[in-house]
């Protein structure tokens, strides 16, 4: 049985390869921002769309963060990439950390923007009926992404934002994925191990903060360092799109050495 391969865009050339996963909202689109002013010559990067999404959307699959890790690791050896990093968004911050339980040996550096913690993410029972009637109604989507971005970016960012998460992701998928990032509980897996492991927040963020950060990923992670992006919220990447790329790619070219000393807080 041939395996599934991740549709997937490469960029640059240079010999730290690093996989960009999306959140729950987008595909590799969510990454259009910081796209033109990656640093392509220390870095290649492959931008991937899970099951569900992109040019994945009508792809079956359990929707599941196992899943798409496995979907990543298997993609990194299609690509060659003995070693590499994984940069994840959101609910990508939980595949990036269950490729860590997949493929330990493999990983170079761990980054999750705004990331779901690998001990999933509670939320009380009217947020999961806004979280989970999302899959069906644009309105609780554009809600979500008003409050997580502090109530005040323009209309028109809200508006095209929603329609594009609606064009691009299957609404069984989405609503499925929902049930396995925020449900699932696997810290267990990843906690103590030795991966360097940044993790960037905004600080208008309510749901994935820094606090929160501090309660899971600095506990678990040995060598774990956390940075705050102010007058940001969850979508670093579209709110702070060269802040974001210079906290992270300074992070992937850090030395190896460093992971041997202690993590820290910026």
């Amino acid at each position: 049985m041939t395996s599934f391969v991740l549709p997937h865009e490469v960029h640059g050339d240079g010999a730290h390869k690093v996989i960009a996963v999306h959140g729950w909202f987008a595909d590799r689109s969510a990454y259009a921002a910081v796209l033109p002013d990656l640093d392509r010559t220390a870095f290649q990067y492959a931008l991937v769309d899970l099951r569900g999404y992109g040019e994945a959307r009508d792809v079956a699959g359990a929707y599941t963060t196992s899943e798409a890790a496995a979907d990543v690791v298997e993609l990194a050896a299609r690509l060659g990439w003995a070693r590499f990093s994984v940069v994840g968004h959101s609910m990508g911050g939980a595949v990036a950390q269950r490729v860590l339980t997949l493929a330990p040996d493999r990983l170079r550096r761990l980054v999750g923007v705004s990331p779901v913690p690998a001990s999933g993410l509670s939320l009380p029972e009217d947020q999961w009926e806004l979280f989970a009637d999302a899959a069906h109604r644009p309105e609780n989507r554009r809600t979500i992404m008003d409050v997580t971005t502090g109530g005040r970016l323009p209309a028109a960012w809200l508006d095209r934002m929603v329609t594009r998460s609606l064009a691009l992701s299957d609404p069984k998928a989405f609503r499925a994925y929902l049930d396995s990032w925020a449900g699932a509980d696997f810290h267990a897996e990843v906690e103590g191990a030795r991966v360097p492991a940044l993790a960037v927040t905004g600080a208008l963020d309510p749901a994935l903060s820094a606090a929160l950060m501090r309660e899971t990923w600095m506990r678990w992670y040995p060598d774990a360092e956390l940075h705050e992006l102010a007058r940001t919220g969850h979508y670093a990447m579209d709110e702070s799109p060269l802040d974001l790329i210079g906290v992270v790619e300074s992070f992937l070219r850090a030395e190896e050495a460093d992971a041997d000393g202690a993590g820290g807080e910026a």
